[in-house]
């Protein structure tokens, strides 16, 4: 049956280091997985090119089969975990890279102390639409995703979602800004060489249309898929960058950190399909995450 899981995560990647990230597996596992199944099947599922794989005609029609029978081996494990309660199982969550960094470790070590049978499987990834396709490929029970309101396309009218944390947008500067300074100006935010993600980030595209409402052009020098990364370029001095303020922690001491003129905020959210049937676990670890997120950012 894994077999069955990679062919589907490369169909719908169109790339078999993407179907490796998606199930946490080595490529050279998705690999062999793919080679296995060919050879016991006989038929040459994926063409291998330059430009990633695609499926055979064979492929295409076998991958349609593979889709029911992991749907279906999926549900008898769903229901196994209903009849099991809260006494064994596992819960499966997907999430952005820095909720997954920074909310969700104390809600996996309450949840694991509360209920010690039930495994708990995280996936992270750069951006939303990614694990929002882990929810509605039935990957995953649970999704932490976020909303930008007047710039996210994607509508979530197949998600049942609930409000978790408002992340406000900061602006970061190197050490050399002027240490006196506690607010700053949009002409601040274009005289240093600005480092953000690549073109097709969500949150950057946010940005880009707040500051442009407001008369400001940015102009990125640098591209650079990881939070990480940025920050410590800032941090060196080449550069500022404008961030969600979870994806900037933890932030270097000497990087300056400012509110934006205009306050940009994203919402965090926890999302599962509308009409889904959670097990058990599924509805306690839920139940957690609001709780311990409220709690957390509640007024003093």
């Amino acid at each position: 049956m894994s077999y069955l899981y990679a062919l589907l995560a490369i169909a719908d990647s169109g790339s078999f280091s993407e179907a490796a990230l998606q199930l946490q597996l080595t490529q050279s596992a998705i690999s062999y997985a793919i080679a296995a199944l060919e050879n016991e099947l006989g038929v040459v599922l994926l063409s291998r090119g330059r430009h990633g794989a695609t499926l055979t005609p064979v492929g295409e029609q076998i991958v349609e089969r593979a889709r029911r029978i992991t749907y279906l081996l999926d549900d008898v494990v769903k229901q196994a975990n209903l009849a099991k309660g809260l006494k064994g199982g596992y819960v499966r969550i997907s999430s952005f890279r820095s909720a997954a960094s920074h909310l969700l470790p104390d809600v996996i070590a309450e949840f694991c102390r509360r209920y010690p049978a039930i495994a708990v499987r995280l996936a992270e990834y750069d951006d939303c639409p990614a694990v929002e396709n882990d929810l509605r490929q039935g990957r995953v029970d649970l999704a932490v995703t976020y909303d930008l309101a007047e710039t996210y396309v994607e509508t979530h009218c197949d998600l049942e979602t609930w409000d978790l944390v408002q992340d406000d947008f900061v602006a970061l500067f190197p050490p050399g800004f002027p240490s006196k300074r506690n607010t700053i100006t949009w002409e601040d935010l274009i005289t240093y060489p600005l480092v953000m993600a690549p073109e097709g980030d969500l949150c950057d595209s946010a940005v880009h249309y707040h500051c442009a409402k407001h008369g400001i052009t940015l102009a990125p020098k640098y591209h650079v898929r990881s939070d990480a990364t940025i920050i410590n370029m800032v941090a060196k001095g080449l550069g500022a960058t404008i961030s969600p303020r979870l994806a900037a922690e933890p932030t270097p001491k000497d990087v300056r950190v400012f509110s934006l003129p205009v306050p940009l905020f994203r919402t965090i959210q926890v999302a599962i399909l509308k009409d889904s049937l959670l097990t058990p676990a599924g509805f306690a670890f839920l139940n957690l995450l609001k709780d311990m997120c409220a709690k957390r950012h509640a007024p003093a």
